[in-house]
């Protein structure tokens, strides 16, 4: 069972989060076109290693953190809001 240290709330278990996506990709210009909405969407990378998401605490304080995880071992190397830096 993945643990995931919430920032506010402390270590729980990740029955209480809800997983939102790929945070280290960024969202095309408006003007981009259909092939980049399309592939930002859609299109994913299954990489072994380090990965950026987004998960969602819905069963504590509510709030979208940043979490730097290993896809293999399921590390958690850092946690923070959507502002932070981690990596």
């Amino acid at each position: 069972m993945l643990r995931i240290p919430c920032p506010w709330c402390g270590e729980r278990d990740e029955t209480e989060f809800r997983y939102r996506g790929d945070a280290s990709r960024e969202r095309p210009a408006g003007d981009a076109g259909l092939t980049a909405f399309t592939n930002y969407v859609y299109a994913r990378e299954n990489r072994c290693g380090w990965h950026l998401e987004w998960w969602l605490h819905v069963g504590g304080c509510r709030r979208l953190l940043k979490v730097l995880r290993h896809t293999l071992s399921h590390e958690i190397r850092a946690v923070g809001g959507p502002g932070d830096s981690l990596g």
